[in-house]
């Protein structure tokens, strides 16, 4: 991601990897930082949630044609279609083992879960098929800021290939979960960019939508493998929200 990089966008380059007994590692440039973005008061944030956006966009005008396919970081051009990669939320994964087995303790929250990944299915077959970067944790202290301008955009480790309209869907996610933002009106703001751009995208509405259950679903999938039961059934309400 490093090659990336941009004023607008700085992404420090990853100068060196490697594994101890334990761990891996990665050493990147230093970039400076006075906050991190998800600690901005209301504010701080209505002036750089719109240099976010802009930047993000911008990310998106350059050369991402390196691949082919959608999915986590799949360089040599395999992968699914984006609709089979929402879709995937219901299957196993290595790094989630046993999460169906955990999440099905609670009906309620697994009828839910169910609910949605069905919502999904009606939803896929009519999104078009976008390709672009997602960050994917941008709200997780990855966002550096200083003097009212972004420093550093760094830990690219859940991106991935697919709709870039889902970085976006993550800020009205988690928008509820920061009380010192809720002045602050977050579609306003995503209206406003898409106006200096010309016009929102194509089905913007089933493609947001689409991405907050995917969100929701993941998150209940998460937090009932790392038995983390309240945020579990906070993601499921949210989620019936939009079913």
């Amino acid at each position: 991601m490093g090659h990336f990089t941009m004023a607008s966008l700085p992404i420090p380059k990853v100068i060196e990897i490697g594994e101890t007994d334990s761990e891996f590692f990665a050493v990147s440039e230093r970039v400076p930082g006075d906050t991190h973005l998800d600690q901005l008061n209301e504010s701080e944030m209505l002036v750089l949630l719109p240099q976010l956006f802009d930047a993000l966009y911008e990310l998106q005008m350059q050369d991402l044609t390196s691949t082919e396919k959608v999915g986590l970081w799949r360089p040599e051009g395999t992968g699914r279609s984006w609709g089979d990669e929402l879709l995937s939320i219901a299957e196993p994964r290595d790094r989630l083992a046993g999460w169906r087995e955990k999440l099905d303790k609670f009906s309620r929250e697994a009828s839910i879960f169910d609910a949605g990944v069905l919502k999904l299915g009606k939803l896929v077959p009519h999104l078009p098929e976008v390709r672009g970067i997602v960050h994917n944790d941008l709200l997780n202290r990855n966002v550096l800021v200083s003097n009212k301008k972004l420093t550093g955009v760094f830990d690219w480790g859940n991106a991935f290939y697919g709709d870039p309209l889902y970085d976006h869907a993550l800020f009205l996610y988690w928008w509820p979960w920061f009380p010192q933002w809720q002045g602050i009106d977050v579609e306003g703001i995503m209206d406003l960019h898409w106006v200096k751009r010309g016009g929102a995208p194509e089905q913007m509405k089933e493609r947001l939508l689409s991405c907050l259950i995917h969100i929701g679903l993941d998150h209940i999938a998460y937090c009932a493998f790392r038995d983390r039961t309240v945020d579990m059934k906070r993601n499921a309400d949210q989620v019936l929200l939009y079913l």
